[in-house]
């Protein structure tokens, strides 16, 4: 009885030994004696994990500690490389020759490493196009290559879509978004047909692998693809602005509370108060109540106030702006309204002042301040 719990015990640690590690195996036709070097491509380096004299009979092995998260390795034969990825596989088989290791080869073991080299053999053919396009070219040819490359390109991408679709989890489908051509990314998150790819990624790998730094470093990519773009798109508002003849601001045109559309142009001639706020945050009531003080003293003299509310609950807002005597609207897509990119609004409450010209001369001042420019224009 004790030796039978012995063996089970020794049988259960080895067990436990080998699921913390990984195995890469295979045959290299023709590579007897060389050495072949088994490295882990990391997000900022490689590094190399081990090597070994491939086998008189062609044959290689490496065990390796298996990593946390799915991983990108490499096998390296001189300068020829096969890449392949380790996520739950613990046996990677890979069979090759060595006059075209890491172009004809076959591997086993995971779906994504099949997907993988679907993905490396098409690019590759891609990077041979682009190698085409030399200095000394006539502009003929030089056309011609560009033509066939973007097409090549275009080709690969439909490729690689529906891989990165398929399972945006996947080692494969990170693989795609990451691949390049002359050291320019295929997909980039700051294209907006691509960026739908980038993030179906970075939001997988976010949800399911928040910690790792693959998946915070491609989700940073993707926020900031979209930071940049809405910037742009302000910056783009701005510009309208200032290139407006005569108005120094972009017309708004929504509905108030009683379903009237009411247009911010149409007080063009009084000082407006053009305000974005809302009435279900903390601080509301005392901002109404200084918005309420500006607009008795200075209403009878020409100065309006144009209220733009942000709430996501309409009722909310409904019921708070039935008896002012201001104008309010509010956006059925309520803080998405697209006024909020095109004012360039960050934060709440946020105003602007507008003067009888319709130019903005002021925004977010403090209510003194405010108080002694509307004054100043009445």
């Amino acid at each position: 009885m004790k030796k039978i719990l012995i063996v089970l015990s020794i049988g259960l640690l080895t067990s436990c030994i080998h699921s913390n590690k990984f195995t890469v195996t295979g045959t290299i036709d023709g590579g007897a004696g060389e050495m072949i070097y088994l490295e882990h491509n990391g997000l900022t380096k490689n590094t190399l994990l081990d090597s070994t004299r491939i086998k008189k009979n062609n044959t290689f092995r490496f065990r390796a500690k298996k990593p946390q998260y799915p991983d990108f390795y490499r096998l390296r034969l001189g300068s020829k490389q096969i890449h392949f990825a380790v996520d739950s596989t613990e046996t990677i088989e890979i069979n090759a020759s060595f006059d075209s290791f890491s172009t004809d080869y076959t591997i086993t073991g995971s779906e994504s490493n099949t997907d993988i080299q679907t993905l490396r053999k098409s690019i590759g053919k891609v990077q041979q196009k682009a190698n085409q396009i030399v200095k000394g070219l006539s502009y003929a040819e030089r056309n011609n290559l560009i033509n066939e490359l973007t097409f090549l390109l275009e080709e690969h991408k439909n490729l690689a879509k529906p891989i990165i679709l398929k399972n945006p989890r996947s080692t494969a489908a990170y693989y795609a978004i990451f691949q390049q051509v002359s050291n320019v990314y295929v997909f980039t998150p700051y294209d907006k047909e691509d960026r739908a790819y980038c993030a179906a990624v970075a939001t997988s790998y976010n949800t399911y692998m928040p910690n790792y730094d693959r998946s915070k470093n491609l989700y940073a990519l993707v926020m900031d693809a979209i930071k940049s773009e809405r910037q742009a798109q302000q910056q783009a508002a701005w510009r309208e602005i200032i290139e407006q003849s005569g108005v120094g601001f972009i017309d708004i045109e929504l509905p108030d509370h009683n379903e009237q559309m009411r247009k911010l142009s149409d007080l063009s001639g009084k000082i407006i108060l053009l305000d974005f706020s809302t009435y279900d945050s903390q601080g509301s009531i005392s901002y109404t109540f200084a918005l309420r003080e500006l607009y008795d003293q200075y209403a009878s003299k020409g100065f309006e106030i144009y209220q733009v509310s942000l709430d996501r609950n309409k009722f909310v807002w409904e019921d708070a702006v039935e008896n002012l005597p201001w104008i309010c609207v509010r956006d059925e897509n309520g803080p998405n309204t697209r006024y909020v990119s095109t004012y360039n609004i960050s934060s709440i409450p946020s105003y602007f002042l507008i003067d009888r010209s319709g130019d903005i001369v002021g925004r977010n001042m403090d209510i003194n301040t405010l108080r002694k420019e509307i004054e100043k224009r009445l």
